[in-house]
C-alpha cells in the first residue's frame, strides 16, 4: 500500500502475532511486520543513547564502504532504525565484541496429531495418492530389532585401543571452540543519532600517507597532534589491532612529518599492549607541544590512564593515574510489545474514516 521512510511516526491500531496494523500520518492503514517497528519505549531509549553519545570523545572519523544499517544493539538480530549512505562519514565512539549468533531457545517437540484425522495427500507426488474408494496403502514394515550382542559388535571403541585413554583425556580437557564473534562500533552520525554498526564495514579516514603503514593491522582510532610548521601536514597518533579481541587496540604509534624527506616517520611506538578507548588530546602545564592520553592495562592487571607529552620527535610519559571506569552505555530494550500503543491509540469513528477517504479522493 505504501513505502515508509526511517523515522516516520505511525499509530498502532491492532496486533496479530508478529504483524501490526498501523495508520500513517496521511491516513493510510495497513499491516506490517513488527520487526520493522520500534516501540515508543525503544525510541525513548534511543534518545537517551544519543544524549549519552553526544558527551563521548570521538576516536576518529570513519567512512562506510556501502549503505550501512545502524542497529539499536551490537547484534545482527537487533532492529535497524536508520541507514548510513555509501561513503557517509560517522564518528567512532565505543568498541564492543559480541556473539555473531543470538542464543536461541530450545526447540519444542512437534505437536501430536489428533487421532482419527489423516493428513491430506501431498499434491507434489501424484501417483502415490490412494485412489478414491480404494484401500489405503499398507503400513511401512517395522525395522528389525538389534541383535542381543550389539554392544560386543560395537567394539573396539576408541577407548579400548592402546594409548587412546590418554588421548581421550587430553581431548576432554581441550577448551571448547571459541564461538564466532563480531566487532561493533557505537557511532555518532552528523545529525546526532547514535547506534551500533559492524566495525568491518567502516574504514578510518586517516590520510593514505599514514594508513599505508598499517601492515595489515586494523586502524581502530586516530588523533591529530597538530600541524607541522607552515605546512598542511599533521602529526598523528593512531591505535591498531591485529585481530578481533576484547581490547580496543594492541599497539599505538606516533607519526611525524619529515620536511626534509617529505614523508611520515615513526617517532614513537608501543606494541603488545592492552588498550581501551578513549584516546584524547590533553594539555600538560609546563610542556611544549601537544599531549595525549591513553587507557592501558599494566602487567599487574591494573588499568591506568597514561599521559604522554609530544614535542618534535620526542615522546615521553608525564603522568600515570588509576583509571576510573566510565558509566556503561545505555541499552535499548528489545521488547516488542505494542499492547500499550494499541490501548493508547485514539479511536477513529467510521464517519471520520469516510471523511478522510473523501478528502483524499476529491480534495475536500
Amino acid at each position: 500500500m505504501a513505502t515508509l521512510q526511517h523515522g516516520e511516526r505511525l499509530d498502532v491500531l491492532e496486533t496479530r502475532r508478529r504483524f501490526v496494523r498501523v495508520r500513517t500520518a496521511k491516513g493510510l492503514e495497513g499491516w506490517t511486520d513488527a520487526n520493522y517497528l520500534l516501540t515508543q519505549q525503544q525510541v525513548s531509549d534511543l534518545d537517551r543513547l544519543a544524549e549519552f553519545a553526544a558527551r563521548l570523545p570521538s576516536q576518529g572519523a570513519g567512512t562506510v564502504f556501502d549503505a550501512l544499517n545502524v542497529h539499536t544493539a551490537p547484534s545482527r538480530q537487533a532492529p535497524s532504525f536508520t541507514q548510513i549512505p555509501e561513503k557517509g562519514v560517522v564518528e567512532v565512539l565505543v568498541h564492543r565484541v559480541s556473539p555473531r549468533f543470538a542464543v536461541m531457545a530450545p526447540a519444542t517437540a512437534p505437536p501430536v496429531k489428533a487421532k482419527g484425522k489423516a493428513a491430506p495427500p501431498s499434491k507434489s507426488a501424484p501417483g502415490k495418492q490412494a485412489k478414491k474408494g480404494g484401500e489405503p496403502p499398507p503400513p511401512a514394515p517395522r525395522p528389525p530389532d538389534p541383535p542381543a550382542n550389539w554392544v560386543d559388535l560395537s567394539r573396539p571403541r576408541a577407548a579400548d585401543l592402546p594409548g587412546d585413554p590418554e588421548a581421550a583425556t587430553v581431548a576432554a580437557a581441550a577448551p571448547a571452540p571459541r564461538p564466532a564473534t563480531d566487532d561493533w562500533y557505537l557511532v555518532r552520525t552528523h545529525d546526532g543519532k547514535a547506534g551500533w554498526v559492524l566495525a568491518r564495514q567502516i574504514m578510518m579516514s586517516i590520510p593514505d600517507e599514514v594508513a599505508q603503514y598499517a601492515e595489515r593491522h586494523v586502524i581502530t582510532g586516530y588523533l591529530s597532534l597538530g600541524k607541522v610548521g607552515a605546512t598542511d601536514k599533521d602529526n598523528w597518533l593512531w591505535t591498531t589491532a591485529s585481530a578481533s579481541q576484547t581490547n580496543d587496540f594492541d599497539s599505538f604509534r606516533v607519526f611525524v612529518w619529515s620536511t626534509s624527506r617529505s614523508r611520515y616517520e615513526t617517532a614513537y611506538i608501543e606494541r603488545n599492549v592492552k588498550g581501551r578507548y578513549p584516546i584524547e588530546a590533553q594539555t600538560v602545564p609546563g610542556e611544549e607541544g601537544k599531549a595525549f592520553s591513553l587507557v592501558l592495562e599494566d602487567k599487574d592487571g591494573q588499568v591506568y590512564k597514561k599521559t604522554y607529552a609530544f614535542s618534535g620527535y620526542r615522546v615521553k610519559m608525564v603522568a600515570k593515574t588509576p583509571y576510573q571506569e566510565p558509566p556503561s552505555v545505555p541499552e535499548v530494550r528489545t521488547s516488542r510489545s505494542f499492547e500499550e500503543e494499541v490501548q493508547a491509540a485514539p479511536t477513529v469513528s467510521w464517519a471520520d474514516k469516510l471523511r478522510d477517504v473523501r478528502k483524499r479522493w476529491f480534495g475536500r
